[in-house]
């Protein structure tokens, strides 16, 4: 069984590795290319920064957080300096649930 995968900034990913996940630190040119390699390695699950996921494409970032295989989520680094999206807002505009 492969482990959830974390992609980000270093000090986070000391967190992350101490609950046990793989995590990879990439510079952020790297950012697409170290998403699809941990996409192809089938993870249960890829937490992805949101500062990183600033440096994909609008297109291929839309396709990953749709994307049921694996599931990816963006989430907030340590230091809160790109805070993720609102996942539930997100979801209740998808539904066409108002607040």
């Amino acid at each position: 069984m492969t482990r959830p995968i974390f992609i980000g900034d270093e000090v986070t990913a000391a967190g992350y590795r101490l609950a046990g996940l793989e995590v990879r630190v990439p510079v952020p040119t790297e950012t697409v290319s170290i998403l699809q390699a941990a996409r192809a390695a089938g993870p249960p699950l890829i937490l992805l920064t949101a500062e990183l996921a600033g440096y994909l494409d609008a297109g291929t970032l839309e396709r990953v957080l749709v994307s049921a295989r694996p599931p990816v989520e963006l989430v907030t680094d340590a230091a809160g300096r790109v805070p993720a999206p609102d996942l539930a807002g997100r979801i209740r505009s998808q539904v066409g649930v108002g607040e």
